[in-house]
């Protein structure tokens, strides 16, 4: 059996034809033949145990490979030279996720926790599984500080399915009116599905002014009686965020997709709240529900038995198999995210990673504008224009972003320009990548 020997670059044992494979092209035989004779140890006794001479080995330090650039990450070399592609994703969902996370699920790929599978072929309804919806389930309830009158579950489908979902559990009949707060798109297409089931009220809709504002609510036109309001926590397409809870006498809904685990989502205040978790804590291919018990078991006749939300509920959210690695996922984010401090932790990232790109947009002489009023501007998806909408310099802007790996920047196809998500995974670093190649784009296109 040939002999293997341990790199101290990563602490993993290999044999000389191994370690010659990996460093070939990046040092000379020469080299290399030194750094497995002088560097690497035996992982028994044996030839390597003479001492090195100091002029080999010397030689050989000043080349020897360097130490893993992302910290004290426990990475193999595959995992660090895939580390070392990957571009600054701002795309608005799926998005991109922590190196930690996505570093655990690839361990646990093959061979989850011993078990002899992964946990996408595992039963949901085996102890396995279950352990781990369970302490996602947990783990979620203790980060947002959900109060024990509220229950949580969760469901395919995404926040689009919860738009009938809400008035299906919530409008009661169809006689009966449930207001709109409509501050972007995503709260129109709420808005919409709500006529299906019962009387749907604009109470402000800000279209008019491309949905870049939000009314006081001094201007709102609430329903008296009215079932429920509900509103868009953070428009992803506009880049519209609301700054408070909105206060109002109806019970409150909040589709939450786009800004949920960056900010404090007051659970208590709110009759139902939803999101998907295609943002914030994982793939795409589920969406949460918190709801106060109060608004359970009130589902319309047609109302189909998976969308009652107290038949999902009782049924932990087993009704039918569920997406279980996206679960899966999703109690890895959270477990990092208590790791890091806590909701705390996104919320001190999400102030500062949007005050350095609206500052690079502010501080541009107008080279760069975010047509969205200031005292609404969205922490997780900034829209901005160059010179006011120039497609030609956009289109040149978003090519040569590519070069310096800022992917994803386009604008939605409804409303065009430029767009950067910079949820919770996308690190500070890439934010100042972004903002410096937007200086140097200005500079080099002067108008």
């Amino acid at each position: 059996m040939p002999e293997r020997r341990i790199d101290p670059d990563d602490g993993s044992a290999y044999t000389f034809e191994e370690l010659s494979a990996y460093y070939q092209g990046k040092f000379k035989k020469k080299a290399i033949e030194a750094y497995w004779e002088n560097e690497c140890k035996p992982t028994k006794k044996g030839k390597a145990d003479a001492k090195p001479k100091a002029k080999v080995k010397a030689k050989v330090k000043a080349k020897a490979p360097k130490k893993n650039p992302f910290g004290d990450l426990k990475m193999n070399r595959d995992q660090i030279k895939q580390a070392k592609e990957r571009v600054y994703n701002f795309s608005a969902g799926p998005s991109t996720l922590p190196l930690e996370v996505l570093l655990e699920a690839q361990n646990d790929m093959l061979s989850y926790q011993g078990t002899g599978m992964g946990v996408m072929e595992m039963s949901h309804r085996g102890k396995t599984f279950v352990a781990i919806a369970t302490q996602a389930e947990k783990d979620l309830r203790d980060l947002l500080n959900v109060p024990a009158t509220h229950k949580v579950f969760f469901m395919q489908g995404g926040a689009t399915l919860m738009f009938a979902g809400v008035p299906m559990n919530m409008i009661g009949d169809s006689s009966s009116t449930a207001d709109y707060l409509i501050t972007g798109q995503w709260g129109e297409k709420a808005h919409k599905e709500c006529k299906k089931y019962g009387k749907a009220n604009e109470a402000c809709n800000t279209k008019p002014t491309k949905f870049t504002t939000i009314p006081p609510k001094s201007e709102w036109k609430l329903t008296s009686g009215a079932k429920y309001v509900h509103y868009c926590y953070n428009e992803t397409v506009n880049g519209v965020e609301w700054s408070a809870i909105p206060d109002v006498e109806a019970p409150l809904v909040a589709d939450m997709s786009s800004n949920f685990m960056s900010r404090n989502i007051h659970a208590d205040k709110h009759a139902f709240i939803y999101a998907g978790i295609q943002k914030n804590l994982g793939p795409a291919g589920m969406a949460i529900g918190i709801a106060d018990e109060k608004v359970l078991g009130k589902s319309i006749p047609m109302c189909p038995s998976y969308m009652d939300w107290k038949g999902c509920v009782d049924a932990e959210s087993m009704l039918n198999t569920p997406a279980c690695y996206t679960w899966y996922m999703m109690g890895v984010y959270l477990k990092y995210t208590k790791e890091k401090g806590g909701l705390s932790y996104w919320d001190e990232l999400a102030d500062k990673k949007s005050r350095l790109l609206y500052d690079a947009i502010d501080n541009s002489n107008g080279f760069y504008t975010a047509p969205v009023a200031k005292d609404c501007r969205s922490r997780m998806t900034v829209p901005f224009q160059i010179l006011g909408g120039n497609e030609e310099l956009e289109k040149k802007f978003l090519k040569e972003a590519e070069k310096v790996k800022l992917f994803t920047l386009a604008g939605h196809r409804s409303v065009g320009g430029c767009r950067a998500a910079i949820y919770n995974g996308m690190p500070v670093k890439g934010v100042e990548t972004l903002t410096s190649f937007m200086k140097s784009f200005a500079e080099e296109n002067p108008q």
